[in-house]
């Protein structure tokens, strides 16, 4: 009796311990996992760790995702300082160039006063170099034109009127010579070469007028002279020199 009763407390704990494991392992099999060997489910670990990684790659993804906010208000300011600093060096630098050509045409003028071109100047108005690249451009370029009116060089008036500031010429010189030699370009005996002037012609009349008077300034001086109608008319000076100086009063 003794044995069958201890036989039946032996079998009574496996029982109860199989139960036991059965139902633990049934709860974790309702937190989701892994079959375990006793036929119910296991938790595994490694599907925790996947979680926690998805949650971990979506925040960083969703912080990489925003853009990135920098402050640009001192890169902008800085840029606008610069360009301020080159417009206003550039306005300076545009200022001395234009007080440096009426110097120069004032020191032109002066000396042409001295020389025999004074007889001539004396018969013209004199040019104002004084009131500045606009408003001489403006003047004389008006003038130029309606003296070229209906001629094959009407409508250059500013293209002599900037070359004679450029210069330092007198801008009523090289139009009139124009008529002297071609009769305002009717009579050009290469291209685009209204003035006699060597043996060049050019592409256009811009171009022409541009080396013509810079020749002007480079060979001859400010103005019309008689020693200046000698050089450049040889043959027949006096005539050049007196229609050439007709031809400027009317400018």
């Amino acid at each position: 009796m003794k044995k069958t009763g201890l036989v039946a407390k032996i079998a009574a704990i496996g029982c109860a311990s199989v139960v036991a494991v059965g139902c633990f392992g049934y709860g974790l099999a309702a937190a989701g996992g892994s079959s375990s060997p006793f036929g119910g489910t296991a938790f595994s670990a490694p599907a925790a760790e996947v979680l926690v990684s998805n949650v971990s790659d979506t925040s960083v993804g969703s912080v990489l995702s925003q853009p990135a906010s920098r402050d640009i208000t001192q890169g902008v300011q800085a840029v606008e300082a610069e360009k301020e600093a080159e417009r206003i060096a550039a306005e300076q630098a545009a200022l001395a160039e234009e007080q440096a050509r009426i110097q120069a045409a004032e020191q032109a003028l002066s000396k042409a006063r001295t020389t025999d071109a004074s007889s001539a100047m004396s018969q013209l108005a004199e040019v104002d170099w004084s009131c500045g690249k606009d408003a001489f451009i403006s003047e004389w370029a008006n003038r130029i034109n309606n003296y070229l009116a209906g001629s094959p060089l009407a409508g250059q008036g500013e293209t002599f009127a900037t070359a004679a500031w450029e210069n330092g010429v007198d801008p009523r010189w090289s139009p009139a010579i124009s008529n002297t030699e071609s009769t305002k370009g009717a009579n050009c005996f290469l291209p685009h070469n209204a003035w006699g002037w060597g043996s060049t012609g050019w592409s256009s009349w811009e171009e022409a007028i541009n080396a013509h008077v810079a020749g002007l300034a480079k060979g001859y001086g400010y103005t019309i002279s008689y020693s200046n109608a000698q050089k450049y008319c040889p043959p027949n000076y006096d005539n050049w020199f007196r229609d050439t100086l007709r031809e400027m009063s009317k400018i």
